[in-house]
């Protein structure tokens, strides 16, 4: 995550009216702004895929995705995060004072760059496990084909399933399955 911008500590109905205000976006966390920096040709077209597919995927159903330009709203957390990918079913969310931040996701994804990896694993997933109702958390590489989905059990643990080349990933919290492939169309891997 990069370095906190030097503005006075608010809270976060200060932030959110702030940053409707900025001509760039910034992440919230206990009183701070993060300017969020631009990403990879492999990350936005990650991204992208994985957009497109659970957007294919939820039509006629109760749940919308949404993409990086959209707020999640943590309050336990004191925290607004910007995730790549998330998809809400929670009919509060449709509110119309939900209409720039969004609170209670099924799943989350983030597809990690070197800058952010170690963040989205920590940190935010600890952040993120504040969420009621988030069932799942999905991590792509974007340097290799993996993703590591989290899966919270009936016990309120989270279970790791990775998956690899060939890979299926199941979501149950929105009732999908992604192929791991599909997830990379168009994405140029280095080969090391």
């Amino acid at each position: 995550m990069p370095l906190p911008e030097t503005k006075p500590e608010f809270g976060i109905e200060a932030y959110m009216a702030w940053e409707d205000e900025q001509p760039e976006r910034h992440e919230y966390l206990a009183g701070e702004t993060f300017a969020m920096s631009g990403g990879t040709d492999a990350h936005y077209t990650i991204l992208g895929n994985v957009f497109a597919e659970l957007r294919t995927a939820l039509v006629g159903k109760s749940c919308r995705a949404f993409i990086s330009g959209m707020k999640l709203r943590i309050d336990r957390a004191d925290a607004v995060f910007y995730p790549d990918v998330f998809v809400t079913c929670d009919p509060r969310d449709r509110q119309p004072d939900a209409s720039l931040a969004k609170q209670y996701p099924s799943l989350v994804v983030e597809v990690l760059s070197g800058s952010t990896a170690a963040f989205d694993r920590g940190r935010k997933f600890e952040l993120y496990q504040q969420i009621e109702t988030l069932r799942e958390y999905l991590l792509i590489e974007q340097d290799r084909k993996h993703a590591d989905l989290f899966r919270k059990n009936e016990d309120g643990l989270w279970v790791l399933h990775p998956a690899g080349p060939g890979g299926v990933i199941r979501l149950e919290s929105v009732g999908v399955e992604l192929a791991l492939e599909g997830l990379y169309e168009d994405v140029e891997l280095e080969l090391a």
